[in-house]
């Protein structure tokens, strides 16, 4: 950003590549979008609620009060639910614009100072007529919460050494979680949204599992 806060972080690990829009802020890593090149993306509000999921099937459109405004199949996909995606386009903030055009065309747009940088987020995926994509493994809401528990503990111990090994907290404070806390968050609340449950038990899980 022109404030010299990291704004666009791309990181490997094995395969598996993740893009990680954080918040123009000195002394944070709020997460505002995280983008994976298995298809996996979620895309959060201010507030760090969920905006935008999205996986290998389709992706779903939350308004700020955790309810549903819009639900989509990528083509081929889910052969149960025939709904195609509307072009959308946010900004999740002054600098950073999300467009999903198709699931090949995902493009994190960030503009500063007269310039701007393009990332195309997206995947194509080749399925063919013999085979199908299986759908992500069901879990019981028992488990949900387990899981979210287990991510949040393993946040909390992932803080703890950040704070023994940087006692400054001008230093902690800026430090990126690693890859695979972010990769279990998004799992959890992949999980989170294709399952049906209370309100409040989806708020709960989300609040615990929010970086």
């Amino acid at each position: 950003y022109p404030s010299g806060n990291l704004a666009i972080i791309v990181t490997r690990e094995g395969d598996q590549l993740t893009c990680t829009v954080q918040e123009d802020e000195p002394r944070s890593t709020r997460i505002r979008a995280l983008f994976q090149s298995d298809g996996r993306s979620t895309c959060y509000y201010p507030n760090g609620d969920e905006w935008i999921n999205m996986n290998i099937q389709g992706g779903q459109y939350l308004d700020q009060a955790g309810s549903r405004v819009r639900r989509w199949a990528w083509p081929n996909m889910s052969p149960g639910l025939h709904v195609p995606l509307k072009p959308i386009f946010i900004s999740l903030n002054r600098h950073v614009g999300i467009r999903i055009l198709a699931q090949d065309k995902i493009i994190i747009s960030f503009l500063a100072m007269g310039r701007q940088a393009k990332f195309n987020m997206g995947i194509k995926v080749q399925v063919s007529g013999s085979t199908q994509l299986r759908a992500p493994a069901w879990l019981g809401e028992d488990e949900l919460l387990l899981l979210a528990f287990r991510v949040r503990i393993l946040q909390l111990f992932d803080r703890m050494r950040a704070c023994i090994n940087f006692p400054s907290s001008e230093q902690w404070s800026k430090m990126q979680p690693p890859a695979y806390l972010l990769t279990q968050a998004a799992k959890v609340l992949e999980h989170c949204a294709a399952t049906e449950m209370s309100d409040e038990l989806g708020s709960s899980i989300r609040a615990l599992v929010k970086l």
